[in-house]
């Protein structure tokens, strides 16, 4: 499995961004020391998996903050904690570090670093050595099925303070029935497709309304 993964966002390909993704992380406390202490060798945005719902929610906060660099409109440090910061439903910089960012406990994380015109030495080649070099984790796929596994689904409701509604409704409503009134286990699947996308464009929202 690829360690680093090179992507492209769309009108914006002067800025390709390189993404490792890893799960099981024993080094969490040093990674996190390094973007502390400023370390220019570990200019990363750590995010942990545990609050990414999907790859497009990880990457609107990419197209945001990358937007936001070549508009002269920084928020934070670099575009590297401004992808951070972008995650958040509201402007509080701390918390989004907080919320977002690496904590001691954090068990799997993603990895981005974003390529310019004036880092040529940045390569997809050069990012996966550095990486597999300092992440003490196992390398997973940058996929909805990776963060189907490793995301929280509770704890981004809370951070974006988004009510679950199927827990309101009446069991009646939450088991769908066939034409014969078997419930029909087949169902879920599709039902938890359906919630994952209905939560999905709900945090696009609030990261679009954000300062706006």
């Amino acid at each position: 499995m690829a360690a680093v993964q090179a992507l492209a966002l769309g009108h914006l390909p002067g800025n390709p961004l390189f993404v490792g993704t890893f799960r099981d992380v024993k080094n969490v406390s040093f990674l996190r020391s390094q973007l502390l202490t400023g370390n220019p060798d570990y200019e990363y945005a750590f995010i942990d998996a545990e609050v990414i719902l999907s790859t497009t929610h990880l990457l609107a906060a990419c197209f945001r903050a990358i937007n936001n660099l070549n508009a002269n409109r920084l928020k934070t440090r670099n575009v590297h904690s401004e992808i951070v910061f972008a995650l958040s439903p509201n402007n509080n910089i701390a918390e989004s570090f907080r919320r977002f960012g690496l904590v001691d406990d954090t068990k799997h994380i993603v990895a981005i670093k974003v390529g310019m015109s004036t880092t040529p030495d940045i390569t997809e080649e050069s990012v996966r050595r550095h990486l597999m070099a300092n992440v003490e984790g196992n390398a997973a796929a940058l996929a909805d099925a990776t963060f189907a596994e490793t995301g929280n689904v509770a704890r981004i409701r809370k951070l974006y303070k988004i009510q679950d509604q199927s827990s309101a409704q009446p069991k009646s409503q939450k088991q769908p029935k066939l034409a014969n009134g078997v419930t029909g286990p087949e169902s879920k699947a599709g039902e938890d497709f359906n919630k994952v996308n209905d939560l999905e464009s709900i945090i696009l929202g609030l990261m679009a309304l954000k300062g706006s």
